[in-house]
């Protein structure tokens, strides 16, 4: 999976816990779904929204789809980035893309994509609203970088 240059994406690194590795300090494969979820709030983050006050009106987007491809092992101690973009922003879903991989290397670890629907605190689906629509769409070009 290619990173595309036609829109924005959104980063996180950090080093990899103690916690998220098995008995081999290998990064557990229930770890990345973790990696892609804070990925998806550095979105949020990136757009100008905060999640939390999103879920306080009532919201809250579902996974409703998870795809990972495992390629090579991370370990404890190592750095790991997380870089991700909305592949398809629709009504009600919102699906996005993801590379995980060692920046020190550049040895990719894992690709995924993932969907998610909003619903309210009944499970119910909604559309997702009009200031979020906006928020996406002003931000979803690539930043210049100075």
């Amino acid at each position: 999976m290619n990173i595309p240059t036609d829109r924005h994406i959104s980063e996180i690194t950090f080093y990899v816990r103690y916690a998220e590795t098995d008995q081999m300090g290998i990064v557990h494969h229930s770890s990345y779904l973790l990696y892609a979820e804070e990925l998806r709030m550095q979105y949020m983050r990136d757009i100008g929204l905060d999640y939390a006050k999103f879920e306080a009106m009532g919201c809250a987007f579902a996974v409703t789809c998870l795809e990972y491809r495992y390629l090579t092992p991370a370990v404890f101690g190592q750095r790991i980035t997380v870089k991700g973009w909305v592949t398809e922003f629709k009504s009600r879903r919102v699906s996005f893309a993801y590379v995980m991989y060692n920046p020190d290397t550049n040895q990719k670890h894992v690709t995924a994509c993932s969907d998610q629907i909003l619903v309210d605190r009944q499970g119910q689906v909604r559309r997702i609203p009009e200031f979020m629509i906006r928020a996406h769409v002003e931000n979803s070009k690539p930043k210049a970088h100075n």
